[in-house]
């Protein structure tokens, strides 16, 4: 597994200090549509390794993160370069969408 399994302590280390583009999956274990893009969050992981940090933020273990941005539904996916929000994606998304937001960003 090549993601970033960020929690309310590590993220401002792991997301807002880091430069570059980073993106966050907002999940939970018990969100059918999360299970669903999982894979698809792995795949990318692999494939953008060394350009992309792919992080995943379970929303029942990391609830200021989730709160501070806002997480009403899941999954969300929120992409920031050199920690600032740059994009965001709610509900489930292919594979070729994502690849569009993260190649904007390179």
């Amino acid at each position: 597994m090549s993601e970033v399994i960020l929690n309310d302590s590590n993220f401002e280390t792991e997301v807002l200090k880091h430069k570059g583009p980073v993106m966050v999956d907002f999940w939970a274990t018990w969100c059918g549509p999360c299970r669903m893009l999982g894979p698809v969050v792995e795949e990318i992981a692999n494939e953008y390794a060394g350009k992309v940090k792919v992080c995943k933020l379970n929303v029942d273990e990391g609830t200021d993160t989730s709160s501070k941005y806002r997480i009403t539904s899941i999954p969300t996916i929120i992409f920031f370069k050199d920690g600032e929000v740059v994009g965001q994606t709610v509900g489930l998304q292919s594979k070729a969408a994502l690849q569009e937001k993260l190649n904007a960003l390179l």
